[in-house]
């Protein structure tokens, strides 16, 4: 399927902050998504009609300066507190909340973007193609992606390509890998 971007384009976006800051810690040794300039690319010249994070809050407050970080860019944070098990176990899922706000938005956008790569939003993905015919788009690392996530959206634009423009706090390996891991 071709993938249309124009200017009158209505675009919502939807940002899995747990998915993003996982996998770029993890793939980058502790550097940070810069989401101010990946709102900026993925949404283009298009109109920006909302942007949510969807983020948890902890006890010691640490994520705060985060949240007005995010303000300041024009994403919406909200935010559901950490849940701490008796056993200590922690969850911090948004997923559903994320799901229901594009559903209900969807008649007021053209395009939906998902910033996650969460094999669990592939049923979102076809709900909003096929009943709200919207084009769905996706955000992430495609190293830690759902292949299938991927195949599903209608447009997918991976971080792993330039993380330098991406990522607060990358840097580069000075170790050039010599030879391949047999992959291709």
């Amino acid at each position: 399927m071709s993938v249309v971007k124009h200017k009158e384009q209505r675009v919502g976006v939807f940002i899995d902050a747990q998915n993003l800051y996982h996998s770029a810690k993890n793939l980058y040794n502790g550097a940070k998504v810069n989401f101010g300039e990946v709102l900026k690319q993925s949404v283009g010249d298009r109109a920006l009609i909302r942007a949510i994070a969807y983020v948890i809050t902890t006890e010691s407050g640490e994520e705060k300066p985060f949240f007005e970080a995010l303000e300041k860019m024009g994403i919406e944070a909200k935010t559901k507190d950490l849940q701490i098990f008796l056993g200590g176990a922690k969850k911090a899922d948004w997923d559903v909340g994320l799901a229901v706000d594009a559903i209900k938005m969807a008649p007021k956008l053209d395009t939906v973007i998902i910033f996650s790569g969460d094999g669990d939003f592939i049923p979102l993905v076809g709900y909003l193609q096929m009943n709200e015919g919207c084009q769905v788009e996706a955000v992430s690392f495609g190293r830690s992606s759902s292949s299938r996530f991927m195949e599903a959206v209608d447009d997918f634009m991976d971080l792993d390509k330039d993380p330098k423009k991406f990522l607060i706090g990358y840097r580069e390996s000075k170790k050039k890998s010599k030879g391949g891991n047999g992959k291709k």
